[in-house]
């Protein structure tokens, strides 16, 4: 190449590096950050040097970057990183017309790892890892200081196979307790203390009439079930006012407000927590098994309660989750190819079928878009998403959408109920497929339904 295109070749690459350097301060990059940026974006233009940038679709993107997921040596930070840089990249400065359409926000939410003792991984550890890590002194204390009555209150929970969070929540009421009686020992405890701690909680800490019964609930899994000792005497202490509270719920126009303002994967799981009332962990944990094309329906595995129920599948979605499984396949195809591909089983079935864990039927609907390596059975697996990644794309549509109602994923499954008693759903029904276990619990969604407070007309409109 002669010297002068040479040197016009090389002006323009300065250029253009430039104007990446000038668009990373624009949207405040970190200063120490910025090096690192450019190159994420150099080894990013590198790998793809056969197809010019402007000539480049999604899914170069999502080559590059499910390659990069695979890479469990890279942090979670960094992968986030990565794809940031080259969303700048495209978004800003290439700008092509599809930029602006494609889903980024899956890469940078969507790869957050699942926590040591995010019950999705602690409901099928080895039970001869019974505790998760814990950060909080008061439960490490519990642990240390009682560690026989620790050992009994883990290992009686789990028989029961109660859910991960009860557990957790169990524990840190505990250790709570615990810390208000001084560290006494657990044989010089009693009745007495737990009405002490009860009413300390009610008229001190100002606790709703709720959180003092989940905390009445753990002292007397711990007294009855775990150390067998009778506390039927403590029902008289000073009890949190109880309030009812009624249940946010958006309006179809809202529903379809919110929908416009999201995208990509989030979208979808976000219209299917609405057309089928999953909680935000059911539909995370959504298997590909668990969809029935056929008979269009949903089944939901170890729901709250360790239940079981079946809900309907939206025929609008139908298609979308069925190209949204073509893509999933496609992932889970180079994952095999790279010799990886397995997904997390429950404990006994993963020693009856064990070679399950690599076929396509029981990976996650949803999976996450980066591996994560397993210190404690040394295996590489892809999870499902974060549900906290979910539940962030709901509230930031419900702020681009300008909503003042407090808008939640919950917020999606209350909905789903209240637009079925108001098209005439029987309450058994809806009770059925919220999989709620006493109707009483459904009755809350009549109140919504009674518009203008208790279906009464205000007298100002007959003025």
């Amino acid at each position: 190449m002669p010297q002068n295109k040479l040197s016009a070749h090389q002006v323009s690459v300065d250029r253009f590096w430039d104007n990446y350097l000038f668009i990373l301060k624009k949207n405040a990059i970190p200063k120490n950050s910025i090096p690192y940026y450019r190159k994420h974006a150099e080894a990013y233009i590198k790998a793809n040097k056969n197809t010019p940038l402007s000539g480049q679709t999604g899914q170069n993107i999502d080559n590059y970057l499910n390659a990069k997921g695979r890479l469990t040596e890279l942090k979670e930070w960094q992968f986030r990183q990565i794809a940031d840089a080259i969303r700048l990249l495209f978004t800003e400065l290439i700008q092509p017309y599809w930029s602006e359409s494609y889903d980024w926000f899956q890469w940078r939410a969507f790869a957050r790892e699942l926590e040591s003792d995010h019950p999705s991984l602690m409901r099928d550890a080895d039970p001869g890892s019974l505790v998760a890590p814990s950060s909080n002194q008061h439960i490490l204390r519990f642990r240390t200081n009682y560690a026989e009555t620790h050992l009994a209150f883990v290992k009686t929970i789990r028989v029961r196979q109660m859910a991960v969070k009860t557990e957790k929540t169990y524990e840190q009421w505990i250790a709570r307790f615990l810390r208000f009686c001084n560290w006494q020992e657990i044989d010089r405890l009693g009745p007495d203390n737990i009405k002490s701690f009860l009413e300390y909680l009610a008229v001190s800490r100002k606790v709703s009439s709720s959180t003092q019964k989940v905390a009445l609930n753990s002292l007397i899994f711990l007294f009855r079930e775990v150390l067998g000792r009778d506390v039927d005497n403590i029902l008289s202490f000073t009890r949190a006012s109880s309030k009812q509270r009624i249940p946010t719920v958006l309006s179809m126009n809202e529903i379809k407000s919110l929908f416009e303002e999201m995208k990509g994967r989030s979208k979808l799981m976000a219209s299917l927590m609405y057309g089928t009332g999953m909680r935000v962990m059911e539909c995370t944990r959504l298997r590909i098994q668990d969809i029935d094309f056929d008979y269009q329906q949903i089944t939901v595995r170890e729901a709250k309660g360790n239940k079981q129920r079946v809900v309907p599948l939206p025929e609008k979605l139908t298609p979308l989750i069925r190209t949204h499984l073509a893509q999933v396949k496609a992932i889970h195809d180079d994952d095999l190819s790279a010799g990886l591909g397995e997904v997390l089983l429950p404990v006994a079935l993963a020693r009856k079928l064990g070679t399950a864990a690599k076929s396509f039927s029981w990976q996650y609907v949803f999976p996450a878009t980066r591996l994560a390596f397993d210190h404690r059975t040394a295996k590489t697996r892809r999870h499902h998403i974060h549900e906290s990644s979910l539940q962030k794309a709901i509230r930031n549509a419900a702020k681009k959408a300008n909503f003042t109602k407090r808008v939640t994923s919950h917020t999606l499954r209350h909905s789903f109920a209240t637009h079925l008693l108001e098209s005439g759903k029987d309450i058994r029904l809806i009770q059925e497929l919220l999989g709620h276990a006493d109707v009483s619990t459904t009755m809350i969604y009549t109140h919504v339904i009674k518009k203008g407070g208790l279906a009464v007309k205000s007298p100002f409109d007959a003025l």
